[in-house]
């Protein structure tokens, strides 16, 4: 053969080896990042929406008189907790009777109270960064029409969203291009009512088609230091009916609800995680001068803290930061964190394996996927 078809030969065997080389070696670098998950990486998750949730707030009463009011106007009232509820994406709190300056009261009765708070408060309310309060409980009519429109007014000027104070009074507002409805639940007779369940479930479902994410509010449960515990069944306090708070939580995350804030009985109560999202049934008293009673159980307090998936609105985690109040009233950070092993021990003991996880430290962990998917009603 001659020597120009030999060289030609080699050639094209050094060329067909590495063809093949290169194809091999891109083969195995393939299956390679397959098996370490590099080939494809999934797009990463969004940065998780942040609500900061509180229970009751009622920041002092000019009714019968000012004797109720706390010093230096409530300026200072909220100021040891601004911090934790200005830096979440949203703050949310049950505001416990009307922001007014006047009216006549509708409370008769041996166990009625009477609650009305000046509307220069709502600017407090303002500064300490709550974005959307409920309007939804037992008080918010305590001053009757004129209450509730003052009240509305007053949260409109500051900006303030705010839900509950009629049936079609649902807060919607907008987080880093997330649209967020809030629908709130009570038991007077103005609001959506928590006793209906197959309106909640209604009323959720509307939501939904207008926003990317529900919270669910609701006043409920007996109150005071014997109603800790969630009951199956539907709740009484006084001869009022006050929700089978159970079955109304499960029924609004089936109807599309992504997080569930209760308040109304003045004490903390546990936290469960049903179809990954978490329900926290009582957030206590939070803000509240004068009349409440702090001794004990109702002392207590928290600011939640939930992580949620932009996307799906999934329960990613969280934490909660322990409140104290001590009589006269007025929030404060708990360094001792008292409220946490109540929490954990209530939520263990109501609902098991369905039970949110909670560290010494207050972080928040949602229960192993299979135990979220029990969640018996």
């Amino acid at each position: 053969m001659p020597n120009s078809l030999v060289r030609l030969a080699v050639a094209l065997a050094l060329a067909a080896g590495a063809a093949l080389w290169l194809v091999s070696g891109q083969s195995l670098s393939q299956k390679a990042a397959q098996r370490t998950g590099s080939a494809s990486p999934p797009a990463p998750e969004p940065k998780p929406i942040v609500i900061a949730a509180v229970g009751d707030i009622m920041l002092g009463s000019a009714w019968p008189d000012a004797r109720d009011l706390p010093p230096d106007d409530g300026s200072r009232l909220l100021r040891d907790v601004t911090p934790l509820l200005s830096r979440a994406d949203l703050a949310f709190g049950n505001l416990e009777g009307p922001l007014s300056d006047g009216g006549r009261t509708t409370k008769q009765g041996k166990h009625s109270y009477a609650f009305r708070t000046p509307t220069r408060y709502g600017r407090h309310l303002k500064a300490a960064g709550f974005d959307v309060l409920s309007l939804a409980n037992n008080h918010a009519n305590d001053f009757g029409a004129y209450g509730r429109n003052s009240t509305r007014a007053t949260l409109d000027k500051l900006g303030i969203a705010h839900a509950g104070a009629d049936r079609n009074d649902v807060a919607i507002r907008e987080v880093n291009s997330v649209r967020i409805a809030v629908v709130a639940f009570a038991t007077n007779a103005v609001s959506l009512n928590v006793n209906d369940v197959a309106g909640a479930r209604a009323a959720v479902a509307r939501a939904t088609q207008n926003a990317d994410l529900v919270i669910v509010s609701f006043h409920g449960g007996g109150e005071g230091a014997g109603y800790q515990h969630v009951g199956r069944g539907p709740e009484t306090y006084l001869g009022e009916r006050r929700g089978d708070l159970r079955r109304f939580a499960h029924a609004v995350v089936d109807a599309g609800a992504d997080l569930v804030l209760g308040h109304g009985p003045h004490v903390v109560r546990g936290m469960e995680v049903y179809r990954g999202r978490l329900i926290a049934y009582s957030l206590g008293n939070f803000a509240t001068y004068g009349k409440f009673g702090l001794s004990g159980p109702t002392g207590l307090s928290l600011i939640l803290e939930a992580e949620l998936s932009p996307s799906s609105g999934a329960f990613l985690g969280g934490r909660v930061h322990p409140v104290k109040q001590v009589k006269p009233g007025g929030p404060y950070r708990d360094r001792k964190g008292s409220v946490l092993p109540v929490i954990e021990r209530l939520s263990r003991q109501d609902f098991g394996a369905d039970s949110v996880r909670i560290s010494k430290q207050g972080k928040l962990m949602p229960p192993s996927v299979s135990a979220a998917s029990r969640s018996p009603h």
